[in-house]
Parts: structure tokens; sequence; C-alpha cells
């Protein structure tokens, strides 16, 4: 493994570099920096601040990691940083803000995909396989699970937890927990369907999606408050792994869940309503 660092960039000597490491034109490695092996680094990239990256990990060209957080609360030369796990994609002008609490982190997880000019802020925390699509912005302490998805142009509000396997809709104002398993979207976004496609492509057998359905149908089209709902899911439900972490998740929200869209004239036949996921599925 052969490291190849353009001529032009800056990189401090007190950088850790391990080898296999490719650094393009003119980007500029912080002295707190540490790269994983093979990891590659675009043009105009800037690393500061104590920053780690994860093996295999790219890093797109202009991008900005592990800069001072936008936060006026934040103290300049706070101890703090950014951790990027293994085989995870960050394309063209992506910024990611260090923590702003001493020895605080945000952290990026495996395998993850940050598109274009997506934003994280302070103190996040994304686990793996997330996808974070171009323009979506996520502000502080903001807590993603593994396999989400948000589309672009959302915004994603302080301090909220985007489950795993959640869907934000494209353009969604999240101003509240999006639970485990469920597609949300609009602004504010509300609770549409279960994602049924993420679930099959992330090898969710048959019998657990239609346990996370019936769960659905009894959290947000029983006309139950949450606390009900869940009381009745646990009274009615096996609670098999998935069904009792989204009850879990639930019973945790401090800042309550995405609820249910305005009543609207229904567009199908009367009386007809379709499966949860069975419009999402057409429309992916």
């Amino acid at each position: 493994m052969t490291s190849s660092i353009h001529p032009t960039a800056v990189i401090d000597p007190r950088a850790r570099l391990a080898p296999g490491v490719t650094i393009g034109a003119y980007s500029v490695v912080g002295p707190e920096v540490e790269l994983g092996a093979d990891v590659e680094l675009g043009h105009h990239v800037v690393l500061e601040g104590e920053v780690a990256v994860g093996a295999r990990t790219r890093i797109g060209h202009g991008s900005i990691i592990g800069a001072p957080p936008q936060d006026l609360k934040y103290k300049p030369g706070t101890p703090s940083g950014v951790r990027i796990g293994e085989d995870t994609v960050i394309r063209e002008y992506v910024t990611i803000h260090r923590a702003t609490t001493p020895n605080g982190w945000t952290e990026i997880g495996n395998a993850c995909l940050l598109m274009s000019m997506s934003h994280i802020a302070h103190d996040c925390k994304l686990g793996n396989r997330v996808i974070i699509v171009s323009y979506a912005g996520l502000t502080g302490h903001v807590q993603v699970g593994d396999r989400a998805t948000i589309s672009g142009l959302s915004g994603v509000h302080p301090f909220t937890r985007i489950g795993t396997y959640a869907y934000v809709g494209g353009c969604s104002k999240v101003i509240q927990d999006v639970p485990p398993f469920v597609v949300v979207d609009g602004a504010p976004a509300t609770a549409r369907a279960v994602n049924v496609v993420g679930l099959r492509r992330g090898g969710v057998g048959g019998e657990d999606r239609r346990r996370i359905q019936a769960a659905f149908r009894i959290l947000y089209r029983s006309g139950l408050a949450p606390t009900t709902a869940v009381s009745r899911i646990r009274g009615e439900l096996p609670m098999t792994p998935l069904v009792l972490h989204l009850v879990e998740f639930v019973e945790g929200s401090k800042l309550g869940i995405c609820g249910v869209p305005a009543p609207a004239p229904s567009r199908g036949a009367p009386g007809v309503e379709a499966e949860p996921g069975e419009e999402l599925e057409r429309i992916l």
C-alpha cells in the first residue's frame, strides 16, 4: 500500500497517516488528524481539529471536517472532535462540525453515504449505513439510527432522534422524533407508512415486516395517544426484537413522535385503504 500525496497539499507533520492514504491537491490536514488505511481525500479538503477517519473512507472535493461548531455556547479551544467510521463515502462540499463539549465527539458510523452539500452539525451521532441526501441539514445533537435515510433539502430540529430504518422524505421539516421503520414526509413531517422497501432491502423477513406494520396501525391509525397505543401494542403483539425496539423508542421520546397527516379527502374508492408501505413501494 503506497500513499499518494499531492505536492500542493499541506500536511502537518504531527498528523497520523496510515499506509495507502491518498490526498488531493490543495487539501489541508491538521496536527490532530488521524487517517486510517486507504483513506482517500479529494482536492481542497480541510480536516481541522481532532478528526479520526476510519479505513477506506473517501472524502470528496471541498469538504470541511472538524471545523468549530456554529453554536454561541461553544468556547474556542474546547478539546472535541469528529469520528468517522470505515468504508463511509462523503461527497463534495459536505460539512461536519466538531462537538461542543470537552472530549465530546460528532460521530459518523460505518458504510454511510453523505451526499454533496449535506451538513452534519455539532454533537450529532449517525449509525451505520445511514444515507444523507444532498442539501439535507442536521442541526446539533441529532441522533440517526442504522440504515436510516434523510432525503434532500430536509431540515432536522436539534436533539431530534431518527430511528433505525426510518425514511425522511425530501424537503421535510423534522421537529419531533421519527420512530424506527417509519416513513415521514412534509413540513412538519408526519408519519405516512412503514418503510417496507428499506426493511426488505435490509434483509428483514416477511413475518417481522408484518408485525411492524401491525404495530404501525395501532400507533398511527387507532386514534390512540402514543402512550396508550404502546400499551396496546405490548398487550396484543409478540414482543419480537424489532417490535420491542419500536416500543422502547416511542417510550423514550422527549420531543414526542411525528404525528399523522391532517385529514384530506380520499382520492381512491370509498372505504378502500392501501396497506402501510404499499404506496411507497410502488413509488420506489
